[in-house]
Parts: C-alpha cells; structure tokens; sequence
C-alpha cells in the first residue's frame, strides 16, 4: 500500500504539468476556437528560455521563470496575430497544418540556438531534498509543483468567475457574434486569451526544468498527453482538464509501478471508454 501511495504522489505531481498545458489548450480552444498542436512548442520554449536565464546567465531562480514567460508571451502574441487571426473562420483542417508547422520550426529552431543534447539544469537549492511521505523520501519541489498546480487552478477559476475580463471570455466562448454586439473589441480579446494560454503552458515548462531534461522533441512528445487530457475531460473545459490530468497522471504512474508494458494502452482506453460513454468528454457540453 505504500508503494501505491507513493507512486500516486509522483502520478499527482507528473499531472500538474499536464494540467497546465491542458489549461492553455482549453483557453485556446474554448474562447478562440483554435485547436494548437503546437502548444507543447511554447511548454518546450518555456523550459529553454527558464533554463537560459537561471543555469546560463545566473539570475534568481523566480525571475528566470518570469522572463520566460515574458519571452513566450511575446511569442504567443506574434503567433496569434499574424498567423492563427486569419484562420479563426476557416475549417480546422487549415488550423491542424499551421500548427503542426509550427511544432516543426520551433524544434529546429530550438536544435539550432541550443543545440541537440538533452540539457539538465540544476535543482535550486531552496528546493533540494526531501520529506517523509509514508516512510519514503518524497523531493520537496514534487510537493510545490502539485501546490502551484492546485494554486494555479484556483487562480483561473477566480480569473474567471469573478473577473470582468474573465466573464468577456466566456462572452466570446459562448456565441462571438453576441459578444461582438454589446461592444467586446474580439480581436484584442483573442490576442490576450492566446496570450494566456502560452503563458500556462509557459510555466508548465519552466517549472519542468529543475527536474526533467530539456530537449528539442518534448514539445511534441507532451502535447498527445494533453489531448488525452482535454479530450477525457472534455474540450473547452477547465474543470475537465484538471480532473482528466489527474487521471491520466495517476494511472500512468501506477501503470509504470504495476503494468509497464501496458502504460500506454491504459491511457487510450480510458480515453476510448470516455469517448464511447460520453463523447464530449467528462465535463464537457454537447456543440
């Protein structure tokens, strides 16, 4: 039992960064109508840019992550509005092409300022160690990645539900042309749910860098996760995209203890269950 435990605890700590890249992808999805193959791209440039500013330049652990989101921001801002502006109206098709483009320029891109070995940053050493959990030693900064992902849902749910700008997104999520009436600007509105979406999965990768390596091919690797992710919680779905986290993470980490050779296989029949019971997933509501 208390190997389950345990292993349970990395499961719920592995599904932090799950859930923030979900988070970004639901934003994404759900207010601009823009399904990103290529936000796993912003997690893997938010992981560079963190460790470019803490391991390369030495500059205090909190703020490298600050800059890095700052840098991807900017990105997520030059993306939306040049590029996935002009085909918010077109069929999904031409949404899946860019932005799988993008998964391949920012891999050589990253290959090309970084390099192609894979780069392991140091822990921070406010974070090295360990605590008890059930007899075993269990890292400290596994215990603060699963407070910050907790801390980062109650922080979306408070943006909005009790925002005004929050309550414009869901405006603009629910019918657009209606938003658009009473007189919500939906380009600019667009541009800063983009924004914020590539800020989420930003921070998924910065907080990443202490203890997975950096690689130019995470990008991809992440983001089939995060759709199973979005998917078993349901598209457009915040909520959906917590619980599926913590599913997948879960049954991942026990499957890996437990059942290795079948791990994968797991995930997508879980994901093939909810699909067949609920297609709209978990959480999500019928289009």
């Amino acid at each position: 039992m208390s190997n389950f435990i345990f292993q349970a605890l990395n499961g719920i700590s592995s599904a932090m960064f799950l859930w923030l890249i979900a988070a970004g992808l639901t934003v994404a999805f759900g207010v601009c109508g823009i399904l990103n193959v290529a936000h796993g791209s912003l997690y893997m440039v938010g992981a560079y840019f963190a460790f470019t500013f803490f391991q390369m330049l030495g500059i205090n652990f909190w703020l490298s992550i600050i800059l890095a989101l700052i840098g991807v921001g900017i990105i997520g801002f030059l993306m939306e509005r040049f590029f996935f502006r002009r085909i918010y109206n077109q069929p999904i098709e031409f949404q899946l092409i860019l932005t799988f483009a993008f998964i391949l320029i920012f891999d050589n891109l990253t290959k090309i300022v970084w390099g192609t070995m894979l780069i392991i940053p140091n822990m921070p050493h406010f974070f090295q160690g360990a605590v008890s959990v059930v007899g075993r030693p269990f890292p400290i900064y596994n215990l603060f990645i699963i407070f910050a992902g907790i801390a980062v849902g109650v922080f979306l749910w408070a943006i909005l539900n009790k925002t005004w700008w929050g309550k414009k997104l869901k405006a603009a999520a629910s019918d657009r042309d209606m938003a658009n009436a009473i007189g919500i600007n939906i380009p600019i509105l667009f541009t800063m749910a983009f924004i914020f979406a590539a800020l989420l999965a930003a921070l998924g990768g910065a907080l990443s860098t202490p203890i997975r390596v950096c690689d130019s091919g995470v990008g991809g690797a992440v983001i089939i996760p995060a759709f199973v992710v979005t998917v078993i919680g349901g598209l457009g779905s915040l909520r959906g995209a917590f619980v599926g986290a913590l599913i997948i993470g879960v049954v991942s980490s026990i499957c890996t203890l437990y059942l290795p050779f079948i791990e994968l296989f797991v995930l997508y029949l879980i994901m093939a269950v909810v699909l067949i019971i609920r297609p709209q997933g978990i959480f999500g509501e019928k289009r």
